[in-house]
């Protein structure tokens, strides 16, 4: 469907032969043992009431020893995608339906504000890749949506596509899958499912008229445009198995959903338009029973009861169904492609001709109990979507390569902050080899700046001539001689006033002891040397009077080493002038 997982979504299959193992999908390969292969689309996730995504699930079956791919199918001329960011023109809304290589997101044009449907399918990288879709696949399924315009068929409305990532602006299918509508209803007669069938018909005969084979229709790539009318109409939508089938060149491959693909898919037989017939057959048993005619336990049981056109009208499912409804069945459940009703034959099938005029047989009009039908059909529907788990394959892709995208972001910016580093040093060697050349210039400028100037001082303290310089020396000498023999002159002054001023002191002081050591006689003694006691002190009469004159020239002896300590105590300073 559109919106779900383009070919070649491939993986491990579970329950498959030993030894077998799906592949990336789209081109051939060979396993152990010689086997040829090629992988069929995987099962992916969606929805309810969006645009249907496929749940089919991946396929590998064992091909003859030796067989390859005779032919493959070109991809039409196209021209190129629009390489152009979607977001600038369409605001991206919420996730209608992922898939394995494919997500598919509501989105509204810019321009007109017009709802569409975007899908996002991750491109391979590389073709040793395995994850995404090759390039050839996805321009092949863009080319066949381009060609055709249908009420039954989905549209394409736009293609654009980025580094990682090819988008397709498709037609917004919002009514639901069919079967989900259906298994809704209290009541499904044989005349609405007959409705819905002529509609799937239509469709059909619209691509097979231009040899347009879609190799997927499936409940799930049937859905309704508008699930609130009365007789809602169909839309066949995913093209990503679609391939347009040339006159003359054998085209084989295996692909598809297990429990809807046809015996030549499983056989890896030559592949054409009958392929699709078969699963209109499928689709029609389910429609009116609930059941799947070929479903087995396991994958391979499923492909065997295939081969081998095993399934039967159970009476359980069938009891109220008409013969004309049982014989359009039969008719395209044929294992032989060349008695399979082609889609003109289905169309004038007298169960689809008659639509409206009572397709039951008298015997059968008897009315089944309504809730039949749809509780068989609601069991089946509720069984496939449980049985579908949710793949996220997608969104691990976008996480995956938003790391790789991160990391190489990361590594660009490392080298560039390696290359600026290994810049930075050079910078920074440069500017310290020039700082270095600068100041050993700046030094040698200002050593000869200091000279210039000490030499200019000299210049205009020199003088004129030499004779002037002579006398200059001289008036220097003579000064400074002046200098010294003032002072020296100046100390001997002062000297010799200090000697005479001691001397005077001394005389006069000498004159007065003598003069009041006769007119004191003995007092003075006493009042000069208060130590001495009266025993001591001299008698009066002529010998007191020798007394007394030794006496006083022992105190005046004594005045006179006082005075000499002091002075040695206390030397007199100078005076400066």
């Amino acid at each position: 469907m559109e919106g779900g997982l383009p070919p070649g979504a491939g993986s491990g299959v579970p329950g498959a032969a030993p030894g077998w193992q799906g592949g990336s999908g789209g081109g051939g390969g060979t396993l152990a043992g010689g086997w040829g292969w090629n992988s069929l689309q995987g099962r992916s996730h969606r929805k309810r009431g969006a645009v249907g995504v496929p749940t089919s699930e991946l396929l590998t079956v064992p091909l003859p020893k030796g067989c390859m791919l005779q032919a493959s199918m070109k991809s039409p001329n196209m021209e190129a995608f629009k390489q152009q960011k979607v977001e600038d023109f369409y605001d991206i809304g919420e996730e209608l339906g992922s898939g394995q290589f494919a997500i598919v997101r509501k989105c509204r044009e810019k321009s007109t504000g017009l709802e569409f449907a975007a899908k996002f399918i991750k491109k391979r990288q590389s073709r040793a890749s395995r994850r995404g879709v090759g390039r050839e696949e996805i321009e092949r399924e863009v080319g066949i949506l381009r060609q055709v315009l249908h009420p039954h068929v989905i549209t394409l409305h736009d293609v654009y596509e980025s580094r990682s990532d090819v988008v397709l602006i498709l037609e917004l299918v919002s009514g639901g899958e069919l079967f989900d509508f259906l298994a809704q209803k209290e009541s499904l007669s044989e005349e609405e499912a007959t409705s819905f069938i002529k509609q799937i018909l239509d469709g059909v005969s619209y691509l097979h008229a231009k040899q347009i084979a879609h190799f997927d229709l499936k409940p799930e790539n049937i859905m309704l445009l508008d699930k609130n009318i009365p007789i809602p109409h169909i839309k066949l939508i995913d093209f990503g198995l679609a391939h347009e089938i040339e006159d003359g060149v054998e085209f084989k491959n295996i692909f598809g959903t297990p429990e809807f693909v046809a015996p030549e898919i499983v056989n890896y037989e030559p592949l054409g338009l009958e392929a699709d017939m078969w699963s209109i057959g499928v689709i029609t048993y389910i429609l009116l029973s609930g059941a799947s005619p070929f479903l087995g336990d396991t994958k391979q049981e499923t492909l065997s009861n295939i081969t081998a056109v095993s399934y039967d009208f159970d009476e359980e499912f069938f009891s109220q169904t008409s013969e004309l409804a049982k014989d359009f069945i039969r008719k395209l459940l044929v294992k032989e492609t060349k008695k399979r009703l082609t889609i003109q034959e289905a169309l004038r099938h007298p169960w689809i001709t008659s639509q409206g005029k009572g397709g039951q047989a008298p015997e059968q009009c008897k009315a089944e109990p309504p809730q039949l039908k749809t509780r068989q059909l609601r069991e089946y529907t509720l069984k496939c979507h449980s049985s579908t788990p949710r793949n996220s394959s997608y969104a691990d892709f976008e996480r995956f390569d938003r790391v790789v995208e991160e990391v190489a972001w990361v590594a660009r910016g490392c080298g560039v902050l390696a290359g600026a580093q290994a810049t930075l040093r050079d910078d920074l060697d440069a500017l310290l080899s020039i700082y270095s050349e600068k100041e050993a210039w700046y030094r040698e400028e200002g050593e000869r700046a200091r000279r210039d100037v000490s030499r200019l001082g000299y210049e205009l303290r020199k003088p004129v001539d030499t004779q002037q310089a002579m006398v200059r020396r001289e008036s220097v000498v003579n000064l400074e001689n002046f200098k010294k023999q003032y002072a020296r002159r100046r100390w001997k002054l002062s000297f010799s006033i200090v000697s005479l001023c001691n001397h005077l002191t001394r005389s006069l002081m000498k004159k007065v002891h003598l003069r009041q050591s006769v007119d004191l006689r003995f007092k003075l003694p006493l009042l000069q040397c208060p130590s001495l006691s009266s025993r001591d002190c001299p008698q009066p009469g002529p010998a007191g009077t020798v007394a007394t004159e030794r006496a006083t020239r022992n105190c005046e002896s004594d005045t006179e080493e006082d005075i000499a300590r002091r002075r040695a105590l206390h030397p007199r300073r100078r005076s400066s002038t």
